[in-house]
């Protein structure tokens, strides 16, 4: 593949493998009142506050082929560092924090009668919370999730020291960029990966305000 191809790839996965996971996190940071809500909201944003070289050093530590969940997962077919999924995974810790906010203050936007009311009526907490919650948080998923997937596209740090550079399988656009900076003729590279870049990040939110457009039409035409 090459860098734009594998962005694309690691940025979609990423955002997919990160998307139920936030939401459940979203929902338990703005529905529940449990003591651990302050040390899972601190450990959701350290991705964000930490230098990017060191969120890849410590997913390294977690996933080393030497290690006990990197050997099991080797084991398993499923090799995590200098491998496609390592990439993946740089990509969906970074973006997370990003999808869980996003979809957070969707929630939190949420006016909590209409979920006391299915309640009220009947309703089980997790019906409520396909049938009342879900929908309402729509917009905040989508601008959550184009948000993960940017970050994650344009990640460089975490992706080179859990993944490295091998082109065709983990390198990025990011990547590529780096690795052209001193080449002959790598400006026209660069430039046909910028651009390439752009286009992506603006395909994803274009397409998001359709969906989301889609959403509202629907929810009005229902009784």
């Amino acid at each position: 593949m090459t860098s734009i191809e594998t962005s694309l790839a690691v940025g979609l996965a990423a955002t997919s493998l990160s998307l139920i996971p936030a939401i459940i996190v979203a929902w338990f940071l703005e529905r529940t009142r449990s003591r651990l809500r302050t040390l899972i909201h601190v450990l959701v944003a350290l991705p964000m506050v930490l230098p990017p070289v060191v969120v890849g050093y410590l997913l390294l530590w977690l996933f080393s082929p030497r290690g006990t969940l990197g050997l099991l997962l080797s084991s398993a077919g499923l090799p995590v560092a200098f491998h496609w999924l390592g990439a993946v995974v740089a990509a969906a810790t970074v973006g997370f924090p990003l999808l869980v906010f996003g979809v957070s203050l969707s929630m939190k936007s949420i006016d909590p009668g209409l979920e006391l009311a299915s309640r009220i009526l009947g309703a089980s907490r997790m019906r409520t919370f396909f049938q009342i919650t879900l929908p309402l948080a729509w917009p905040g998923i989508l601008a959550g999730a184009v948000l993960s997937f940017a970050r994650g596209i344009g990640e460089f740090g975490a992706t080179i020291i859990l993944a490295g550079r091998i082109p065709g399988e983990t390198e990025t656009i990011p990547l590529a960029i780096y690795a052209e900076l001193d080449q002959p003729g790598g400006e026209a590279r660069i430039a046909t990966m910028v651009l390439a870049s752009i286009l992506i990040c603006l395909t994803a939110v274009v397409l998001s305000r359709f969906l989301d457009h889609l959403h509202k039409n629907r929810i009005e035409r229902e009784p």
